[in-house]
Order: structure tokens, then sequence, then C-alpha cells
């Protein structure tokens, strides 16, 4: 059964290094700074360009929505904006949700991605109790991909040529992890 409640009450999860935390007014500084990276903009398929004000709207905005979380990632010892996740497109009924998540370039490679995403894959899994997530990668972020199966995702299928990135396609990867899968990985 679903627990609608974990979802709203927006978490703060604490790991090892960093700590999630709900995205709010305070993050706006360092999210529009995140939007303004050309190969963070490339990693994520992110073709629009984004004013100050539509990300202040957007950070104010994250607490009145129940039926996501919106989450930043901060290291524990300095408090440095590390990047954001996001827990979206609840399905209810079938137990399921999306999950994306986007380092701030300096911070990749250094194990920060998938300690956030075991962080908030137990809380979806342990506490709102989902039985599946998933998520897409581009065929090209190799990095990302190998992060995502050190916590547990499998792939599950190829969409062909979904992105055009500057005058070349690439295929999207569709990966996804069950809660037993986790579990026996992480439990």
């Amino acid at each position: 059964m679903i627990n609608a409640e974990a979802i709203a009450n927006k978490p703060t999860l604490t790991g090892e290094r960093i700590r999630l935390v709900p995205l709010g007014p305070r993050h706006v500084d360092a999210t529009f700074e995140a939007l303004q990276d050309p190969e963070g903009l490339r990693l994520t398929g992110t073709h629009q360009t984004f004013t100050y004000e539509q990300i202040e709207r957007w950070c104010a905005s994250r607490e009145e929505q129940p039926d996501r979380l919106d989450m930043v990632i901060e290291l524990n010892d300095t408090g440095a904006y590390a990047g954001e996740l996001s827990v979206n497109e609840f399905d209810l009924d079938n137990e399921s949700a999306g999950f994306r998540i986007a380092l701030v370039s300096g911070f990749q490679g250094q194990g920060i991605g998938p300690e956030a995403t075991r962080l908030i894959l137990g809380y979806v899994f342990d506490v709102v109790g989902l039985h599946r997530v998933q998520l897409e990668v581009f065929s090209f972020n190799e990095r990302a991909r190998r992060s995502y199966e050190k916590c547990g995702f499998v792939v599950e299928g190829r969409l062909r040529d979904a992105l055009f990135w500057h005058g070349e396609r690439h295929d999207t990867i569709v990966m996804g992890i069950l809660r037993s899968e986790f579990s026996s990985l992480h439990g």
C-alpha cells in the first residue's frame, strides 16, 4: 500500500557524505547556475532556456507538490549544492514512479550520484511503498548508466533516435529497478 503522506511531507534524508533536502526558495541561485552549464544541459537533454524568474517560481512551488519529490543534493560537511534529483510521475495504482538526477559539474565521478540514488530509492521503496522505479538515460552518457547499474537498475529497453542534439540523434536507454532487486542489493 502506498503512503502518499510520505510523498507530500518532503523528508530530509542523510547519508554518509550527503543529504537530500527538499528543493525550495533558498536553492534558486544554485539551481539557476546549474542550468547555465552546457554539459549539464547536454547530459539531461534540456533544450529549454530558463529565466531566473522561472526558476524562482519553480523552487517556490516544490513544497506544495503532493505528487513528486524534488530534492537537492548537499554535501554534509560544507552544505555545498552538488545537484538535484526528482521522483515524479507517481502512479499510485501501479506502485511506480519515474526518477531523474543531475549533478553539478565538479561533483561527478565521486560516488555522490550513487549515494543520492540509493538514499532516495530506500525511501521510496521502504517508506512510500513503491514496487518499481524507472529512468531514462541517453546512450552517450555511459558514466550515468554505470552509476545506475551500481544501484541495481537494469536496462529494459531503448528508444531509438529519441534525442536530437546539435545535429546528431541519440538513443534513450530505459532502465528500471524493482523493490525486491533493491532490497537484495542494499537490504
